[in-house]
């Protein structure tokens, strides 16, 4: 995506806390040309510039790709459905060290790509960042307060299910080394679990997520209106528990978290 506003914007490509971090973006879309036409929107106007834009199509019939191409996004199909398998096409394509992700939703703030940056340019062994958001299209007293509960109750619930800090679609960022590890495990081609939750899981007690309060996006509150979207998301929330705890319960994942590794001998090092 081209970077627009003049001097103001300096390319993910320069130096950020003493050394060069490139950012790509990853959105992945469905059929939503007129939100992720606001979304690019917030994009073309960061302090920081991201390498690239990657707005994943799938299967959209609508204007999407057309959008992000207008947009100077680079657009790559993957017409397997689901958000997993979209999201991950974004990641495999990425060329930047970090990759960022947020919906097509999503309206970002103008220091979004400045903030990721400079916090893992900061901290080499980070292996992804997230964080959390207010609902921009609720009444004016509710934004906060709903982002806050209903967001809330998300990361401490994911917590205590994967034994560390979750990860949240519509705003988070992980290493592209990270990804690269991860690629093989996720169920990318499982189109009901969800997929910030999947990749949650397979980062594992050995890798370092962390929620960054500082780092905040506008998101829409559909997802939340209606019966039938509620029950969709618990239904694709406790799917993704039930794939992954088969093959790690969560008990064996907190062990593997707080209880210290054993340091092999003098001896068994010789």
């Amino acid at each position: 995506m081209a970077p627009r506003g003049g001097p103001a914007n300096r390319s993910a490509g320069e130096e950020v806390a003493g050394r060069v971090v490139t950012v790509s973006v990853v959105i992945p879309v469905r059929d939503d040309a007129v939100a992720l036409e606001r979304c690019l929107r917030s994009l073309a106007r960061q302090r920081l510039a991201p390498l690239e834009v990657i707005v994943v199509d799938n299967g959209s019939r609508d204007a999407s790709a057309a959008v992000a191409a207008a947009a100077g996004a680079r657009v790559v199909s993957e017409p397997r459905p689901g958000i997993a398998a979209a999201a991950s096409r974004g990641y495999d394509a990425a060329r930047g060290e970090v990759i960022a992700r947020c919906d097509a939703d999503s309206v970002l703030p103008s220091d979004w790509i400045a903030r990721i940056a400079a916090r893992m340019a900061a901290d080499p062994d980070l292996h992804a960042v997230t964080g959390g958001g207010r609902f921009y299209d609720l009444p004016r007293g509710w934004r906060t307060l709903a982002g806050t509960v209903y967001l809330g109750a998300y990361f401490l619930l994911t917590h205590a299910a994967v034994g560390h800090t979750a990860l949240w679609g519509s705003n988070m960022a992980l290493r592209r080394d990270a990804w690269r590890d991860l690629r093989d495990l996720v169920h990318r081609f499982d189109a009901e679990v969800h997929d910030d939750m999947d990749l949650a899981f397979q980062l594992g007690p050995s890798r370092r997520p962390v929620y960054d309060r500082r780092l905040r996006v506008g998101v829409s509150a559909r997802s939340l209106r209606g019966r039938h979207q509620l029950r969709r998301r618990f239904r694709r929330a406790c799917h993704t528990l039930a794939v992954n705890w088969q093959q790690q319960p969560p008990w064996t994942r907190w062990r593997a978290r707080l209880l210290p590794r054993p340091r092999s001998s003098p001896a068994a090092r010789m």
